[in-house]
């Protein structure tokens, strides 16, 4: 069985907002300041890195296989359903006595179910907003995904202000109250039904993998990707260390969502001024330029909310232009495990490697140099653009 909603659209769009909202504000609850947990809880920064990768460990094969599974049942909201409240229950092993072990499987669990949500619900609003000739409805899908930045920039500044006034020992508390939320979420999705051709869930995959342009697209996301690995997993302790306080923290990441909202909210005339590879070659170039900033001027704060405004450009340009490829190029019952290979690719390899690597830099030569690594490696991904793009272009010359 697949999916089609007896709803209409907007009840569908609506409520994977809402998920949206969510789902995004327990990520900005938690992976903030899961490090700052860890390291209360007295584990090295070696330990801290190796934990925080877990979350990508599981992105190297959960979400292709959540995809697969959903493209093949046609149960794609069912799934996110039961995966919400998979992940809320793996959560309830932070409340236990803090043992690496323990920590580590809890952490562990709770991402390999919640790897289903996000482009499982990609995948749903996807088929709502694309039409015939495979073109996405960019401004539909930035109505909906800017909740998902409303969701985390609400819980990253009340998240900072709350560790503040409370400390870290609410974190598991808190973080299972944020959990609960999306299961509730979760459930608010329409089910959806229609029958499918079997054998269209086994359309060839690998037919589009082994086209250039597809693989030149994918190296430039995980590049670009594993530049912000050093974001997501080392700026907070990066400005623990500088002297910055929770709240400072807090408002800082909160700096590069705003930027993200207002993108995602106006996005739709601003793609048209572009090709969508241009806008990525554009990302991975300002993603090299922001991740220098930070390395040598993290004692400044004026230029670290410069640093982070430009996330509108190195994250949010960046994200909706490979959604709006990936369906372009991963149409129909290919949709959802298209949405896994994002995630797989994007943010699993990328995410173990820049968790593991930059774990072990930091502790050699400071956090800085992560940022100047990072930068680095935005580099190459405007390398890895660049050649998608010609190659795009060319094969448009060629018909």
């Amino acid at each position: 069985m697949s999916e089609r909603a007896p709803d209409t659209g907007r009840s569908t769009l609506g409520a994977s907002a809402l998920l949206s909202c969510a789902y995004f504000a327990a990520i900005g609850g938690f992976n903030p300041y899961a490090p700052l947990w860890y390291k209360e809880l007295g584990l090295s920064v070696f330990a801290i890195g190796v934990l925080v990768s877990l979350q990508s460990w599981t992105r190297l094969f959960a979400p292709y296989a959540w995809g697969a599974l959903a493209d093949r049942s046609g149960q794609r909201v069912r799934i996110i359903r039961w995966a919400a409240l998979a992940s809320f229950i793996a959560a309830l092993g932070f409340v236990l006595p803090p043992a690496p072990l323990s920590l580590g499987v809890a952490v562990f669990l709770m991402f390999l179910f919640n790897a289903a949500i996000v482009p499982l619900t990609e995948a749903v609003v996807a088929a709502r907003i694309t039409d015939a000739e495979g073109r996405m409805d960019a401004r539909r899908y930035g109505r909906v995904r800017v909740w998902g930045s409303v969701g985390f920039l609400a819980s990253v500044v009340l998240a900072g202000w709350w560790y503040q006034w409370l400390g870290l020992r609410a974190f598991a508390a808190t973080t299972l109250v944020l959990l609960g939320l999306v299961v509730l979420a979760a459930w608010r999705l329409p089910v959806q039904r229609r029958a499918v051709a079997t054998h269209e869930a086994g359309a060839p995959i690998a037919a589009v993998l082994r086209r250039p342009e597809v693989a030149w697209f994918f190296a430039g996301l995980f590049m670009t990707v594993l530049a912000h690995s050093a974001l997501y997993v080392f700026f907070s302790l990066y400005l623990s260390e500088l002297g910055y306080g929770k709240g400072m923290v807090g408002l800082l990441w909160a700096v590069s969502v705003v930027v993200e909202i207002a993108w995602f909210a106006f996005q739709g005339r601003l793609l048209e001024s572009g090709s969508l590879h241009r806008w990525l070659l554009a990302s991975a170039l300002l993603t090299a330029l922001r991740f220098a900033i930070t390395a040598a001027f993290g004692q400044s704060l004026a230029l670290l909310m410069l640093a982070q405004s430009l996330h509108a450009l190195t994250f949010a340009v960046q994200h909706t232009a490979c959604i709006a490829l990936i369906t372009r190029y991963f149409p129909g019952p290919l949709r959802g495990r298209g949405q896994a290979l994002y995630s797989v690719l994007g943010y699993g390899f990328s995410g173990v490697l820049g968790g593991l690597g930059g774990g072990w830099l930091a502790q050699q030569a400071g956090y800085a140099s992560v940022f100047w690594a990072a930068s680095a490696v935005g580099l190459l991904g405007a390398a890895c653009c660049w050649r998608s793009m010609r190659l795009h272009e060319s094969s448009l010359s060629s018909r």
